[in-house]
């Protein structure tokens, strides 16, 4: 049986004390890592994630923990990163976001990924 996919609930979320200006919060990822699909190997990348908080900001340990439950996932790399932007979007209503997946050549390929809200 595979795992559950990571889940929103997981984000915890805190009151934006500056809900009255729009200023950006980025969040770096160095040590991510998923698994292919369909070989099974890991997978390792960076995700970056800009974005405006409305009323809420994510506490940055619940995103950590959030992220490592990505570890034993074979999920591409186009699903994980607009799965976190959908996470990030239930749990904390930004006004603006945009998550950036840059993972490490595999099979000679390096991938970027790049997901915007609201486009």
């Amino acid at each position: 049986m595979a795992p559950n996919l990571p889940s929103h609930e997981s984000l915890e979320v805190v009151e934006n004390q500056y809900v009255d200006r729009d200023y950006s919060v980025k969040v770096s990822i160095p040590e991510f890592s998923c698994v292919c699909p369909r070989s099974g190997l890991p997978d390792y990348g960076v995700i970056n994630i800009t974005y405006i908080p409305d009323k809420y900001i994510v506490e940055l340990k619940s995103i950590k923990l959030y992220i490592v439950e990505f570890r034993k996932i074979g999920i591409f790399h186009e699903h994980v990163t607009n799965k976190i932007m959908d996470d990030f979007i239930k749990a904390s209503k930004p006004r603006k976001i945009e998550v950036q997946g840059h993972f490490n050549p595999r099979g000679g390929i390096k991938t970027v990924v790049e997901s915007h809200w609201p486009d």
